[in-house]
């Protein structure tokens, strides 16, 4: 009787106490992975690593980096969004992500995720795309670009890094404000992107102000425009889109997501750990240091921007339509 008793007891721990003790587990009890969904050398690497650093040790657990880049970052998108959502998988995700899956569906294909699925915890930086041409150019002014556009439609080209990436969104977008056809010439990425400008290949492309900036202290170009909602420290002569009289705008940011779904006490923390290093400047200075602009917002403002931010991007893309 003894003995079966002792049995009973011992499949009551086994299988009703052990899931308890996991469900009461404090977050994070275990290595934490921070999914970057880009390939590496970009801005969400760079932003990756310095939130990793922050993280480790404010969460006092390993956080560590994963690259899952593939198909414009709907792979790394899609893996955390079908997560489980306990907080070992979090997204470090750029402005792309708003509009990703609208851009799969207007190509005719289908998404691998949807934006409801990610729920957006905080946002740590805020580039503009700095609007490049060569320095032997004549146009100084984005109202120069216009003018030689509507005077010989369909002559002008740029290159981007490909079709619904940062740069032919960015100029997409001022095209349609200002009512004129650029021809795009989609590149393997930035840095293709950017020496075909150099090549003179093309008569103009964006490009982040860390990337932007060493060419145009070299003289190798001239910036005409910023694509952000204001100028910016690095470029203070440089007007946005706004101030130069078109109704556009284009920020690429990243910011970090979780699966929705994940408990707002896992939320909570990782918030405040991202909070107290905002507070504490680190994510500032650093980033300063790498040509990066950092801006930081809580869940509430964060996800009020992205909103917007990501609407101003579909409606953009929708234009645009399908490429063939």
């Amino acid at each position: 009787m003894y003995i079966s008793r002792l049995i009973l007891a011992l499949f009551s721990f086994l299988f009703f106490g052990v899931p308890t003790a996991f469900a009461d587990e404090p977050y994070p009890s275990r290595p934490v992975n921070l999914i970057v969904p880009n390939p590496p050398g970009g801005s969400s690497d760079a932003n990756a690593r310095i939130l990793a650093d922050i993280l480790t040790k404010a969460l006092k657990q390993p956080v560590v980096v994963i690259f899952k880049a593939g198909v414009a970052g709907q792979i790394g998108n899609s893996f955390v969004a079908k997560a489980k959502p306990d907080g070992y998988n979090i997204l470090i995700g750029l402005s792309s992500i708003m509009v990703s899956p609208e851009a799969e569906r207007v190509q005719g294909k289908t998404s691998l995720y949807e934006v409801d699925q990610l729920v957006p915890v905080a946002m740590i930086s805020n580039d503009p795309m700095v609007m490049l041409v060569n320095a032997n150019s004549p146009w100084k002014t984005l109202a120069d670009v216009v003018k030689a556009a509507k005077e010989k439609p369909g002559t002008i080209n740029y290159s981007s890094s490909g079709n619904f990436g940062p740069i032919h969104l960015s100029v997409a977008m001022f095209e349609q404000a200002a009512g004129i056809k650029l021809v795009q010439v989609p590149f393997g990425g930035g840095g293709p992107s950017m020496m075909a400008l150099l090549g003179n290949q093309v008569d103009i492309t964006t490009a982040i102000p860390a990337v932007a900036m060493s060419q145009i202290q070299s003289g190798k170009v001239r910036p005409i425009a910023v694509s952000g909602s204001k100028r910016i420290k690095v470029l203070p002569n440089v007007p946005s889109y706004r101030e130069s009289g078109f109704d556009a705008e284009f920020n690429i940011w990243n910011g970090l997501f979780v699966p929705q779904g994940t408990p707002e006490s896992i939320v909570k923390t990782l918030r405040d750990a991202i909070r107290e290093a905002a507070n504490a400047g680190e994510f500032e200075s650093v980033m300063q240091q790498r040509g990066m602009i950092y801006e930081y917002l809580d869940q509430a403002e964060f996800k009020k921007f992205a909103k917007e931010d990501g609407d101003r991007m579909v409606k953009a893309v929708r234009l645009i339509g399908k490429i063939e």
